[in-house]
């Protein structure tokens, strides 16, 4: 059963999250990692909603959690609702926050970047996710004596390169100071102490 102050780092987490994804990275159609790149590619390409895609893309990593471990499927489930929402309640917003602040794409990348990994950070280090590739990081750290913020870090690496093929080379850019400012957020959120 989960305190009433995880709660409240989740939804803070996955308000993080969602202001990353929102405010700094789609208006410049940057890419993130993980499921949440694989739907901003869905939706630079399709149109198709963030949150959905999100949810769907993240449908086979807990199904696998559903059969081999429930308990991370259940301190996940919440990240992943409550990311998915927020990123879905806070698109509308985008025209007022980007017409009363004014970043380049450059520091739209860093900023948006280290959010999100600040976001995924929290929810790491209170045993909750939001179910995409930091959940099969969690599995992966198992077996390999590594930060999970490194892992998060390799396997954005892939999604972003992939993505690179149908985008800019300067979006390309920008999505791996994303990655690298996020994978730094995350890393730090999740050291041992």
């Amino acid at each position: 059963m989960r305190s009433y102050p995880s709660y409240v780092i989740i939804l803070l987490a996955s308000l993080l999250i969602a202001t990353g994804t929102n405010f700094f990275l789609v208006p410049y159609k940057i890419l993130d990692g993980g499921i949440i790149g694989i739907a901003l590619i869905i939706n630079y390409i399709s149109g198709t909603k963030i949150g959905l895609c999100i949810m769907l893309c993240s449908l086979p990593i807990f199904l696998l959690a559903w059969f081999r471990e429930r308990d991370i499927f259940y301190n996940s489930i919440m990240g992943l609702l409550a990311s998915s929402l927020l990123i879905e309640l806070l698109f509308p917003l985008q025209y007022y926050f980007l017409y009363y602040i004014e970043l380049g794409s450059i520091s739209s990348a860093i900023i948006g970047g280290f959010l999100m990994g600040t976001g995924l950070g929290l929810m790491l280090r209170f045993k909750a996710s939001t179910g995409g590739t930091d959940l099969l990081a969690k599995y992966i750290q198992r077996y390999l004596p590594l930060n999970i913020g490194l892992i998060i870090f390799l396997t954005d690496f892939l999604i972003i390169g992939a993505g690179g093929l149908l985008i800019s080379k300067e979006t390309f850019f920008h999505s791996i100071l994303t990655i690298i400012s996020g994978g730094v957020a995350t890393g730090l959120c999740t050291l041992e102490q």
